[in-house]
């Protein structure tokens, strides 16, 4: 039975990888998807799109504020992030700010912004994407602090949401072939780049942008309504590889 309680799913960083890959899998699937992000995609994006700096918190505001005006929202993921690798003793506290920005105070402020329309249709979805750094890897101390923080206010968002019907989990990416990846880890590498993040993989390679959409877009599904508060690795098995001997 389709639940008429479902709006459309707003998607922050949504012009590519994982966020663009959940738009397309969500369109897919008939829903209506609202993108935000810094630059449009090269393709048509499947759904409306919105151009914004979500850097800018006065900017960030005004954005959300001319969507929900426009658009029932009952499914937000908050997927825009940063990640600059820098050593413990290189770390540039301007970028550590920036990171955690980025990451923490971006999907503060679209929750805040959608959650007036969840709680009156006592029905929402909140998905935030964590890393698989959150649980540690080398040259990583601003990210992985903000990617952990993502998953303790998603433990806490649920805690404070459910009883209106608003459901809150993360989703943990591992090495994903996505631009940024790519940007951070083999811009100007050879075929060896790769081998620290392979060597920890189980499964013997890097995940696709749209493995990591459907784990997304299962926390998305109506029928998700008994599931909150819960991390998902999608990382094909490199957040247990520090147990292995």
């Amino acid at each position: 039975m389709e639940n008429t309680k479902e709006g459309a799913i707003l998607i922050t960083g949504a012009s590519r990888g994982i966020g663009l890959a959940t738009a397309q899998s969500l369109n897919n699937d008939r829903k209506i998807v609202i993108g935000i992000a810094r630059t449009a995609p090269e393709e048509k994006f499947p759904g409306i799109f919105y151009e914004g700096n979500l850097s800018d918190p006065q900017q960030t505001a005004e954005l959300l504020k001319t969507i929900v005006n426009s658009h029932k929202i009952t499914g937000l993921v908050n997927n825009v992030g940063l990640n600059i690798l820098e050593p413990l003793e290189q770390v540039d506290l301007s970028s550590f700010i920036k990171v955690i920005d980025l990451n923490l105070r971006t999907a503060i402020q679209c929750a805040q912004a959608v959650l007036p329309q969840m709680k009156t249709e006592k029905y929402g979805r909140i998905v935030n994407i964590s890393s698989r750094s959150a649980i540690g890897r080398e040259n990583r101390t601003s990210y992985s602090a903000a990617k952990a923080g993502i998953i303790g206010m998603t433990y806490t968002w649920a805690l404070e949401l459910a009883q209106y019907g608003i459901t809150v989990n993360a989703v943990s990416p591992g090495p994903t072939a996505t631009e940024m990846f790519k940007k951070n880890n083999l811009q100007g590498k050879g075929p060896e780049a790769l081998r620290p993040f392979l060597s920890g993989m189980p499964v013997g390679r890097l995940g696709e942008p749209e493995e990591i959409a459907y784990a997304i877009t299962f926390f998305l599904k109506p029928e998700a309504s008994f599931i909150t508060g819960q991390v998902l690795h999608a990382c094909g098995g490199s957040s247990l590889a520090h147990h292995s001997s």
